[in-house]
């Protein structure tokens, strides 16, 4: 499990990181907001432990990002008490709050919850999607066509490769939800290819010829321009 940690404050943040390496995380630091979203582009976190009073701006902010291509759990630790500082962040898009001085048991606690939730909540995901005239089972890994009272009987049912079958599988998880070209190349290829966006490109051109009725206006694989990939049911 990969864990950013963003916190200004030099020596929490390398206390945050020693007790979470103890535990058997990985963990990446940033000191500020942009420095986080710069690290959570290119090495995607399965959660992140955030403070809302950074130097160059205000956490809400960086959880709002945050939220516009990742359901990964965020947990707030936070100097900030009020009522409204915490309705704030949880309606941007955290998952809990913890407000300094803390204890560090607790606050493991708090993402070990946050992360078993999270992790409830990727397979509670259906395994079947629809993409025009195809049904896909993402388990059993086939492609049929779907009701032939909607749509005629015609070619055979494509086959994908595993790389497509990878890509799809990254996409159809996450309907609705905007995965950034970082990620699907990290998560296909591997750490070091998230430049290869040209990868990208051409597999999901693939992939539409396959799939969709209209290759050339796509209404189901959906291209973020600069930003990244989604699947729209």
């Amino acid at each position: 499990m990969l864990i950013l940690v963003v916190e200004d404050q030099p020596q929490l943040r390398r206390a945050l990181q020693l007790n979470l390496r103890a535990r058997n995380y990985e963990v990446l630091t940033a000191p500020n907001g942009r420095e986080a979203l710069d690290v959570a582009a290119s090495s995607p976190p399965d959660a992140i432990i955030l403070d809302l009073g950074l130097p160059d701006m205000d956490g809400t902010n960086v959880i709002v990002a945050f939220r516009g291509w990742s359901r990964a759990p965020i947990i707030v630790l936070s100097g900030r008490t009020s009522p409204g500082d915490k309705i704030g962040a949880l309606d941007a898009g955290a998952d809990d709050y913890v407000t300094k001085p803390f204890a560090m048991a607790e606050l493991l606690a708090r993402l070990r919850a946050a992360l078993r939730r999270d992790e409830a909540t990727a397979q509670a995901v259906p395994a079947v999607a629809a993409i025009g005239r195809w049904t896909i089972d993402l388990t059993a890994h086939t492609i049929v066509q779907s009701d032939v009272r909607t749509f005629p009987a015609g070619s055979p049912a494509p086959t994908l490769t595993p790389t497509e079958w990878r890509l799809l599988q990254i996409l159809l998880r996450r309907p609705g939800q905007l995965v950034s070209s970082s990620q699907l190349l990290a998560d296909v290829w591997g750490q070091g290819f998230q430049n290869r966006t040209n990868y990208l490109r051409f597999h999901m051109a693939r992939l539409r010829r396959k799939l969709e009725e209209d290759p050339s206006r796509p209404r189901h694989l959906l291209t973020e321009p600069g930003m990244g990939y989604r699947y729209q049911p």
